[in-house]
């Protein structure tokens, strides 16, 4: 049996159960960096060198886990395993979950799922990696085997998430899928993270800046007040960190320490004691950008990408996530 999980969190934590089997974490943050089009060979050297640049390893140590990740997963598949799939409702869980269905799909195996959005006596449940052993274990029969529209819905969506462009995701983020229940928010989310129209913001450095206008004036501070703006968590420390030095860099900056200075290099690049000890603040900039009287992009530029779509000054597709409304690049 193949337990494959969104990572060494809930990983550790099902191997601590009597359920047996091999676990399998399904290491990636596919709502951060590129996810192009094109062969899966193509797909991980992109992606093992986008995390090898943030600090997370060497690019072919992590191209080779990756390869060895989906083999294990597909060679399971094929020989009629027993795999269950364990995930949660929040951003990060959901690409993680149409990125293994699809391989499953690709494959001709049928996994089962356990994916579950709450806990019973968890009123602000936030993931499995919260659960101790013994309530992972306690969901052991509600697993399903994944039926043929389940995985044709998670092929379909993951195919949007990795165009050139926004609007097929747009599409599947708006769409019913009666098969994944959390799949249309989580992708709403992830629409968010375009520039957004009046500020030029992401929705996580929105909530970024609006966590420090409301009085978080560390690192740390600003992640916890972000993460209860959020509906469902999914961001990582050190991703946040990541946010907090992009904007927190450079002459022109939206967030400075309370000496005036730019923001150190965020971990795992830079040291993480060093820059959670920073304090930290608005600049007169940012005041203007979080009220709308400037645009983040115009500031500060861009070069980021949210799935298959690369965001840059001249090519800044913007979600209003009030309207629901996608809007093309001028």
């Amino acid at each position: 049996m193949l337990h494959v999980t969104n990572g060494d969190s809930a990983a550790n934590t099902l191997r601590q159960t009597s359920l047996g089997g091999v676990v399998l974490p399904w290491r990636d943050v596919l709502d951060a960096g590129p996810v192009p089009d094109g062969p899966r060979s193509e797909l991980l050297r992109t992606r093992a060198a986008f995390l090898s640049g943030c600090g997370w390893g060497s690019a072919a140590g992590l191209q080779s886990s990756m390869e060895q990740r989906d083999r294990q997963l597909i060679q399971a598949l094929g020989e009629g395993q027993q795999v269950v799939l364990w995930f949660e409702h929040d951003l990060y869980d959901q690409l993680q979950l149409l990125d293994v269905l699809t391989l499953a799909a690709g494959a001709g195996g049928v996994p089962e799922l356990i994916v579950i959005g709450s806990f019973p006596g968890r009123p602000s449940f936030r993931g499995l990696g919260e659960l101790t052993a013994e309530e992972l274990a306690t969901l052991w029969p509600s697993r399903a085997p994944a039926a043929p529209g389940t995985l044709t819905a998670a092929a379909s969506a993951w195919d949007a998430l990795r165009r050139p462009d926004p609007r097929a995701l747009a599409e599947q983020a708006m769409a019913d899928h009666p098969q994944l229940p959390y799949l249309g928010a989580a992708l709403q989310r992830l629409l968010e993270e375009l520039p957004g129209p009046g500020d030029g913001l992401s929705g996580t450095e929105r909530r970024a800046l609006r966590a420090i206008a409301g009085g978080a004036a560390t690192p740390v501070a600003a992640l916890r007040a972000a993460q209860d703006l959020e509906a469902a968590p999914f961001l990582g420390d050190a991703w946040f960190y990541r946010t907090l030095s992009q904007l927190g860099s450079g002459p022109v900056r939206l967030i400075e320490t309370r000496a005036g200075q730019p923001l150190g290099t965020a971990p795992p690049l830079g040291d993480v004691r060093a820059f959670t000890a920073q304090e930290i603040t608005l600049t007169r900039d940012g005041e203007r950008v979080l009220e709308r009287e400037a645009d983040r992009i115009e500031l500060l530029g861009a070069d980021r990408w949210v799935g298959g779509t690369h965001i840059t000054p001249g090519s800044a597709w913007r979600w209003d996530p009030a309207t629901q409304t996608l809007t093309a690049p001028v």
